[in-house]
């Protein structure tokens, strides 16, 4: 009966070890390629592309065999522009604009 029980604690263990070094590498992993451009020159070249709006989200996504990009979410009006810049260029990969209908509704809401 002990014999069983320091075998679950030592199995318990090598999982707790295994678990923690994933994290560990994970964590090596997520900050080996910080984007050359930051989020506020994102911003300022989403500004470029749509004067007078102002920015209501940012985020940044990496996308593996595809460029990581900010996405870049404005408001002008009742337009709402959403944006990709590329995080290694700050070249506009995606320009795509919705406009809300008279009831405040988004173009493409089917209420």
């Amino acid at each position: 009966m002990q014999i069983t029980k320091k075998f679950i604690v030592v199995g318990a263990g090598i999982v707790t070890l295994v678990a923690g070094g994933g994290v560990a590498f994970a964590a090596t992993t997520s900050t080996a390629a910080a984007p050359k451009v930051t989020a506020e020159q994102a911003m300022e070249i989403a500004h470029r592309e749509v004067a007078g709006a102002w920015v209501s989200e940012i985020d940044y996504q990496r996308r593996g065999t595809r460029p990581d990009a900010w996405e870049v979410e404005l408001t002008k009006g009742t337009e709402r522009h959403e944006l990709d810049v590329d995080a290694a260029t700050g070249k506009v990969i995606k320009h795509q604009t919705d406009r809300d209908d008279d009831h405040g509704h988004d173009d493409h809401d089917d209420d």
